[in-house]
């Protein structure tokens, strides 16, 4: 009795893990489909309106199309990407000021980033957000992460071919008792 219910338990843990991975593969994989890109939220810079961990989805525009006050995702000079609020655009320089909104100077006001981004290096604006997803993005993207991820995995598919093998599967009620006493005479 107590190995069906450990079965029925590994089973729905292994139905569990598994539309668990097919579901972070849809909100990957699927916006991709429809041109926006996923980007984490690895700092607070945008708090409360980004908050740390969210995934946010970036689609991409023309640098003439952005506005005042819109989310742009952009390289900054070193590589890294940031996603940070629109502050200033100036189309003769082809560049946009942007700053973090929870950055704040001394006297409380926002803090503008310390050097504009070219419309070369903008890769788009934040079209929308789920939040908690960049955590499960950023650990499933490293190497840790994804062993950690497929040895789960494995450990369930395992504990579930071996409870198969030795467990029984449990009588389909009325009927199957039935047709066992037929089966005995």
């Amino acid at each position: 009795m107590a190995a069906r219910r450990l079965k029925r338990f590994i089973a729905l843990l292994s139905s569990l893990a598994f539309a668990l991975v097919i579901a972070l593969a849809v909100v990957s994989f699927v916006p991709r489909a429809f041109g926006y890109m996923p980007f984490a939220v690895l700092s607070g810079s945008m708090e409360p309106e980004l908050p740390v961990g969210s995934m946010v989805f970036v689609r991409q525009v023309e640098p003439a199309d952005i506005a005042v006050g819109d989310n742009a995702t952009f390289y900054r000079s070193d590589g890294a990407v940031v996603t940070h609020q629109v502050y200033e655009i100036d189309p003769a320089a082809q560049m946009i000021g942007t700053q973090g909104i929870a950055n704040k100077n001394a006297d409380g006001s926002i803090m503008h980033d310390a050097e504009q981004t070219p419309f070369s290096r903008v890769i788009g604006t934040v079209s929308f957000r789920v939040p908690y997803l960049g955590f499960v993005n950023a650990y499933c993207t490293t190497m840790p992460g994804l062993l950690v991820v497929v040895a789960v995995l494995a450990l369930l598919i395992t504990a579930s071919i071996v409870l198969d093998r030795m467990v029984p599967d449990e009588p389909a009620g009325k009927h199957a008792r039935v047709h066992e006493r037929e089966r005995r005479s």
